[in-house]
Order: C-alpha cells, then structure tokens, then sequence
C-alpha cells in the first residue's frame, strides 16, 4: 500500500468513527510565547526587587511606584519623563487625559498599549508637583530604565517630550532640534516627540507630532 492509500485508508477510518470532526493533538507552546512569558516573568520580578526604592528622597513621599505597562515583548518603547498625580494614583504610566491622547495616537498608527508597545517613565515616582526631575533623581533611576530597555529589547525608542529625549541623549537643546533624526540609546534608534500633554496645551502640536508618528508607523513596518 503506498503511504498516499494508507492515508486515504487513515481518514475513511476516522470519517466512521468520529464522523466529519477532526481531532488533532494541542498545540505545544510555540516559542514566541514562552519567550513572551519569560520576559513578562522576568520585568514582574525586577518591579518586586525594586518597587520599595528609596534611593532619593521621592520614595518618602510617592503614593504608587509606577514601573510601566504594555507587552513586554513589545517593539516600540515610548519613554516619558516621570508619573503625574493621575499616573500615580493609579500605579500606571500615561493615564487621564494625556493617556486618552496617546491612546488614539497608538491606534492610529495600528498599536494599543497592550500589544506591541511599551510605556514607561524615566523616574518611577512622581515630583513633588511634577516639577522637573533632579540630575540626582534621573541617576538613581535611570538604571531601572536601562534594565527594562535590556529585558524588552524594542526595535525602537520614543522619548515622549524634551524632558526624556535631553535625559536620554545628554543634549540640552530645544525640542525641534532633536526631532526629525533618528539617534540612538543603547545601541537601539531613538526619535523624540512631543509629550501627549504638549498636545493638550498647543494644537498646533498635534500636526508635528502626527508626522513623528507616521514615520515611527513606516519605521516598525520596514524593520
């Protein structure tokens, strides 16, 4: 019998004992989720060692640490300068109107902040009313920041706002200046944007930072 009438002979077997329905063996894990899992188990386990920091004074006075969000596997990381009073009350990044903002900026160019995307802040805990980080502050956490980018590995980084992209790329220089080039941080493209907040106080923001995002939609598609 050839191997062809032997699986002919398999399938009309099959048909009269269990009728049209197939039944296959589950599917093991492919490899893509358990190494999904393992970094979602290994961010899970760098926030617990590092969610009681109080290696500057903001840790006395933080009501949440606010670690990040999204898929831990992601290829976009969007990087913000520290949590506000929305981000820490609820221990998530990019909450309130800022975060229905960047919201519908994600789904415009086909992501949400569940899938393929990841949001922190430079800082984890909020300023006392949100003023600008301290030089001491940014280098006690911004380690914490260099860890997530090392366990997510994005293709590419967004720092959301002047205050990230100068914390970032050591420049201190208007924001127009660090748009529209690509740089790097840890070996891994970096562009810089405007902050979702930004938007809400100047409209006429919202058409650059459009355009950012257009070219960060091509970049992601094309890399």
């Amino acid at each position: 019998m050839s191997s062809r009438d032997a699986i002919h002979q398999y399938f009309q077997q099959h048909q009269v004992l269990y009728g049209n329905e197939l039944y296959l063996t589950p599917k093991s894990e492919s490899n893509s989720e358990k190494i999904k899992i393992e970094s979602a188990r290994e961010l899970d386990d760098f926030c617990n060692s590092i969610k009681e920091c109080q290696s500057c004074s903001l840790g006395q006075t933080r009501t949440n640490f606010v670690f990040g969000i999204g898929d831990p596997n992601a290829d976009l990381m969007l990087v913000g300068e520290a949590p506000d009073e929305k981000d820490e009350l609820s221990g998530e990044p990019f909450v309130g109107r800022v975060g229905r903002i960047l919201n519908k900026i994600l789904i415009a160019i086909d992501k949400n902040r569940s899938d393929g995307v990841y949001i922190v802040n430079v800082l984890k805990c909020r300023t006392p009313n949100n003023r600008d980080p301290l030089p001491s502050e940014v280098e006690q956490c911004e380690p914490f920041l260099i860890k997530q980018i090392n366990y997510i590995k994005p293709k590419l980084i967004v720092a959301l706002g002047r205050f990230a992209g100068k914390t970032l790329l050591k420049l201190d220089v208007p924001l127009n200046e660090m748009r529209d080039k690509t740089h790097e941080y840890l070996d891994i493209p970096l562009r810089v944007t405007y902050h979702p907040a930004a938007l809400l106080k100047n409209s006429n923001f919202k058409k650059h930072a459009w355009e950012d995002f257009q070219w960060i939609r091509d970049y992601l598609k094309n890399n």
